[in-house]
């Protein structure tokens, strides 16, 4: 609220004349009743009906002022929170994204902080209406009527088990109720990512049952948080109601016997009910703050949760790198063996996605790569592949061994100037809802048409855009689905070229292609005026043959590295792999 803090405090000054404005009417009520109207003064009956109606209209001029500003500050706040979430987020590696799942952050992004963004609303309207006047009609009661003032000590215990029991009950619930919201974000989200898959397996039914049991489980959690709020507002109602009829009783009789004057227990009672009533806006309040304080505590985990993977400090020495590691016992000392010329080298590395706890995918990893070499990574399904690529932009962190680019332990630059000098292009290719040139110049902003073009041309893609009604300007729609997937793989592939980067990573993103396309597409490659290294995860024989060495995996390890020639005689699983895709062995060649 910091940045705001002149609207924050303005709009509990303006509650405040207003909160004053509404005690002086019973007052002046009182007078009306009890002197104007008996000694039948005309003149100070109008004279004081004026003052309740300027009074009247001031309070409702301070009562406007203070929303306006409670929102502006309110509506600010919510939007500064969500912009900190937002920030968190980027920053986090992708195994705290994975922990903490897209379909929970959106709630907590979006559901949590209105329920927080509310409440500090709130905050700055009825928790400073509702004291004030509690005190205020207090005050005034005893002024006014203190015969009668029991009745307010003897209701107030009444009020304060109330507010207690919602504390306590709802906090534990409302939690249990965004938890359960979460669950429905995560299966909806889910069934809209999938939609064409659960329509191409006839699997509506089962994904509207399972929507369903979310959706159930959510309504069953607010019911239960319902109950508690549903049984307090009627009990604060009876309370006030029975308060009014003591108070009406027990004063009708004092006025009737001549110990009391009829606008003084006017008066009074309109305090009581004033009283009686902010009891109730703070009864309802602190059922809007439970509901806050659970939202609170979701964003806070997301606020607090320190980034796996950060930037460390610059060291002061050469062999700083080597040092740190060695003292942290993570890397052994053959791991820094002396390659000046690698541009990217895989050293003793070790990698599970859940930990050292868990079975490793990659083990013992040792590769190196020249400058402008291309390294085809092969391998059957789940041996590693995308896995040995993701550290490579430092995705993720290994758990033993080092990462090095151009030399450098990639834990030891900058995330920014790392992933600046390495581009890499998905499995899955990721388009915006914006331009088919905004989306290639993606990681550079600054890039011209003409590179733009170039890169599309590069990528095989520039045909095709060429042919939209509005060439480069069409507008995609989300995730490019009026596109093919050769087509937003082509223009992914773009995107990569024209950052020009030391180190390209193509990560099996060539598998819509038909193999004309992926044909000149590699020619392309291989003539690109730019000098970087390839790194080429590929299942067709042709990527593979393209290259000028194989890293064969299997089950996490590496068990064969080498030209493709020396390969089909030394390796088995890559000569598995090669036949695979020929009628047989005696066709390998062709």
């Amino acid at each position: 609220m910091r940045p705001y803090r002149k609207w924050a405090l303005l709009a509990p000054a303006l509650m405040v004349l207003e909160v004053a404005m509404d005690l002086t009417q019973p007052r002046l009520m009182q007078t009306i009743v009890d002197r104007a109207l008996p000694a039948a003064d005309m003149g100070m009956t109008l004279r004081l009906a004026g003052i309740m109606v300027l009074a009247a209209l001031l309070g409702l001029v301070f009562g406007v002022g203070c929303g306006i500003y409670a929102n502006f500050a309110g509506l600010n706040f919510g939007a500064d929170l969500r912009s900190a979430l937002m920030r968190r987020v980027q920053s986090l590696s992708f195994a705290d994204l994975d922990r903490l799942e897209t379909g929970r952050l959106v709630t907590r992004l979006t559901n949590d902080v209105e329920q927080v963004q509310e409440a500090a609303m709130m905050v700055m309207r009825i928790l400073v209406r509702a004291p004030m006047t509690m005190v205020g009609s207090l005050i005034m009661a005893l002024i006014t009527y203190p015969r009668l003032c029991w009745l307010i000590v003897v209701m107030s215990p009444l009020f304060l088990w109330t507010f207690m029991y919602i504390s306590r009950r709802g906090h534990d619930l409302f939690l249990a109720v965004q938890d359960r919201l979460d669950r429905v974000n995560v299966v909806l989200r889910e069934n809209l990512a999938g939609a064409r898959l659960v329509r191409a397996y006839v699997r509506e039914d089962h994904e509207e049952q399972r929507f369903g049991v979310a959706n159930d489980d959510l309504m069953v959690r607010g019911v239960a948080a319902g109950r508690v709020t549903a049984t307090t507002l009627p009990i604060m109602v009876f309370t006030l109601n029975m308060g009014l009829v003591a108070a009406l009783w027990l004063g009708g009789w004092q006025v009737y016997a001549g110990e009391a004057k009829l606008g003084q227990l006017l008066a009074f009672t309109n305090y009581l009910v004033q009283m009686l009533f902010s009891l109730m806006m703070v009864g309802m309040f602190v059922v809007r703050l439970v509901q806050a304080d659970a939202s609170a505590e979701r964003i806070e985990q997301v606020l607090s949760t320190i980034p796996s993977i950060n930037d460390v400090e610059d060291v002061s020495t050469e062999n700083g790198v080597r040092d740190r590691f060695r003292r942290a016992k993570t890397v052994p000392d053959t791991v820094f063996r002396s390659v000046p010329d690698t541009a990217v080298s895989w050293a003793a590395v070790d990698f599970g996605y859940r930990g050292a706890q868990a079975e490793p995918v990659l083990r013992g990893i040792d590769i190196d790569v020249a400058p402008g070499e291309v390294l085809a990574i092969v391998g059957a399904t789940g041996s590693g592949k995308s896995t040995l690529a993701n550290l490579v932009p430092r995705f993720y962190d290994v758990l033993g061994g080092a990462v090095c680019v151009g030399g450098d332990d990639v834990r030891e630059v900058s995330q920014s100037e790392l992933r600046g000098r390495v581009a890499i292009v998905p499995q899955v290719p990721s388009l915006f809802s914006i331009s088919v040139a905004d989306n290639i110049r993606f990681g550079r902003p600054e890039a011209s048409d003409d590179e733009v073009e170039a890169a599309a041309r590069l990528a095989q893609a520039h045909d095709f855009v060429s042919a939209m009604p509005e060439g480069y300007a069409t507008l995609l729609e989300a995730q490019g689905t009026n596109l093919s997937g050769g087509q937003r793989q082509r223009l992914a592939i773009a995107r990569a070229v024209l950052c020009r980067p030391e180190v390209l990573v193509l990560d099996d993103c060539t598998s819509a292609l038909d193999a004309g396309t992926e044909a000149r597409l590699l020619a392309a490659l291989a003539e690109w005026d730019h000098r970087c290294t390839r790194l080429v995860i590929a299942q067709r024989l042709g990527a593979i043959r393209s290259a000028d060495r194989v890293a064969v995996l299997e089950d996490g390890v590496v068990v064969g590295l080498g030209p493709h020639d020396q390969l089909m005689e030394s390796c088995p699983t890559y000569r598995d792999i090669v036949w695979s895709q020929t009628n047989a062995p005696g066709d390998a060649d062709a």
